[in-house]
Parts: C-alpha cells; sequence; structure tokens
C-alpha cells in the first residue's frame, strides 16, 4: 500500500489541514493573512525532524491558528517549485473544527500569520491567492456536496515489534514488546492523536495491550479487551473475529482496533467487502502491515447506512 509521504531527494516536505465548520447551512473554513508574503492560504508548513505528515498537519493548525483539530479525509497532495532544485510536496486534510475547539482557540498574530478569518465557502474561494489552494476548497465542497465530509475515523492497528517466538519461552498470549516495541507504543500516542479515535479495542495478548495503552492512558480512554481478534480467537472461529469488524464499520464510530497479522486478514478482508475496488485494494493490502503501523478508513457518519470515503496508511518509519 502507497504511504503518504515517502521522501526523496530535493523535495522539500510540508502539511496543512482546510479547517471547516458549519453554521447552520454555511459551510465556513479559516484561512490567514500571511504579513510576510502579503497572502491569504490554508495553515500549513515544514515537516519537523522526527514527525509524520499527519503530526505535522495538526502541529502546524494550532501554531498558525491556535485552533486544535483532528484530522479527517486526506485531500490532493499540492506541488510547486520553491527554486531551480527544489520542489515543495505539500499534504492536506479536512479537519473539521468543533464549537469547543473555536472557543478555546488562543490564536496570536505574529510576524508569520498576521490573522485568521472564517468565510463562507465562496467568499473564501474568491479571497485565496492561489489557484492550488482554490483546488482544495472545491475539493472539500465536493465531498460536503456528496455527503462524504462529515467523516469518523476506523483505524487497524497491527502490534509494534514484539519479543520473537523462537526467543520467548511461555505461553504466546504473554509474549512481550521489545525496547524498540516500546518506543514505537510511546511514539503511537502522538500519531493516533492525529486522528482521534475515542474507543479502543485490542486483542487482550500482551502484545497488543502495551501498543495501545499508552495511548488509551494519555487520553483516559477505556480499553476492551476482546478475545475475537487475538490469534487464537481467530483461528478458533475466524467468523466471530469478522463479526466484531462488521460491528464496527456498522457503527461508524471513532475508533482504533489493535490486533496481530495472522488475524489481519479477515478483518481486511471484511472491510474491504464494503468498499469500491479501488479502496478494496488498498485495504486488502493491509494484512501485510508491519508492527506499529495502521490504517484508517474515513467513514461517513451521515445516511442510513456507513460508507468508506477515503482509506490511507500510517507508518511510523515515515517519520521524517
Amino acid at each position: 500500500m502507497p504511504t503518504r509521504g515517502a521522501i526523496r531527494l530535493q523535495e522539500v516536505y510540508a502539511a496543512g489541514a482546510v479547517c471547516w465548520r458549519e453554521v447552520k447551512k454555511d459551510l465556513l473554513v479559516a484561512i490567514i493573512h500571511r504579513g510576510r508574503y502579503q497572502d491569504w492560504t490554508f495553515p500549513k508548513g515544514k515537516v519537523d525532524s522526527g514527525e509524520t505528515l499527519a503530526e505535522a498537519a495538526v502541529r502546524e493548525v494550532r501554531e498558525e491558528t491556535g485552533l486544535k483539530v483532528k484530522l479527517g479525509v486526506p485531500l490532493e497532495t499540492v506541488s510547486y517549485p520553491i527554486d531551480k532544485t527544489k520542489t515543495k510536496i505539500v499534504h492536506y486534510w479536512v479537519a473539521k473544527v468543533s464549537d469547543k475547539a473555536l472557543a478555546s482557540s488562543k490564536f496570536k498574530p505574529d510576524e508569520e500569520v498576521s490573522e485568521v478569518v472564517w468565510l463562507k465557502a465562496e467568499e473564501a474561494f474568491a479571497r485565496l491567492s492561489y489557484q492550488h489552494d482554490r483546488g482544495l476548497l472545491k475539493e472539500l465542497m465536493e465531498l460536503r456536496s456528496n455527503g462524504m465530509l462529515k467523516t469518523k475515523p476506523l483505524i487497524i492497528l497491527r502490534h509494534a515489534h514484539a519479543t520473537p517466538r523462537a526467543d520467548y519461552v511461555g505461553e504466546d498470549g504473554k509474549r512481550p514488546l521489545l525496547p524498540e516495541g516500546k518506543k514505537q507504543a510511546k511514539e503511537l500516542i502522538r500519531l493516533l492523536s492525529a486522528y482521534g479515535p475515542k474507543r479502543v479495542f485490542t486483542s487482550p495478548w500482551r502484545r497488543c495491550k502495551d501498543t495501545i495503552t499508552p495511548y488509551a492512558k494519555a487520553h483516559r480512554y477505556k480499553i476492551i479487551d476482546r478475545g475475537e481478534l487475538s490469534e487464537m480467537g481467530n483461528a478458533k472461529g475466524p467468523a466471530r473475529t469478522a463479526k466484531v469488524a462488521k460491528k464496527l464499520f456498522s457503527d461508524a464510530r471513532s475508533s482504533v482496533l489493535c490486533t496481530h497479522r495472522p488475524t489481519l486478514p479477515t478483518i481486511t478482508e471484511v472491510l474491504a467487502s464494503y468498499a469500491e475496488p479501488k479502496l478494496a485494494n488498498l485495504i486488502r493490502e493491509a494484512k501485510a502491515l508491519k508492527p506499529g503501523d495502521f490504517i484508517v478508513l474515513h467513514l461517513t457518519i451521515a445516511g442510513k447506512k456507513p460508507r468508506l470515503v477515503a482509506v490511507e496508511q500510517q507508518s511510523l518509519a515515515e517519520r521524517l
């Protein structure tokens, strides 16, 4: 599965978001004025060392607007030349801004961003300085027109690096994470937080629970054990494992599920059955997730039945 943010020579990576909210029937978006360039654009910025693109997008929005956001559907990647030797590659997501986030915003003008304004989409379209930004806004407006803008994330996570089976004597369900895996579990706090799943499901086996516990503790979320997500649970009753996956999809609620490599094919096949061919292929490829990697399924919350809008993969290995 292709990941967002594979790094190549002579390319400068940045990330940002198109922040939106609804007031009655109006779609409003946030745009910033940069005094240095005398332009109107969307919040974005370069990826810092040790960050993934998703983490950078959330941080840059917070720094430039004061808004604390969670990422929604990924938008088209924008690229443009900086000079004769470098190209800037900017990855964008949509990001819904809640009333609470808006009220708690602590924006202060500085030399980089002089103003943040909320405009109706049509007004923002006219004020934006760059054609590529207008393209992003048009994409967001089309998502809304198609009932695909309001989404919740369903995240499927493979547990972090664990002690190899050959090196461990004892019950497999108690096999622990390696020091590298424990480090991954801590790093996953920030990356998972970029999407903000609120329900935490996991295999009860130690290597899964130790992977997801730091995230759950950081947000004070309850951890829900599901024996069907363990290797043994899947081996003995794949239909029960599939039922858990079906339930999570049909709920279309903000959730993360931590499981094992042998269990992934059962889960991904179920989820792929709800998707159009292109997205289904991306989901099926996730059966080969590496330790600590995850996929994000963006599900609509409008209508009688959930719909899958987009799929993306995230990896700690993509940190710059």
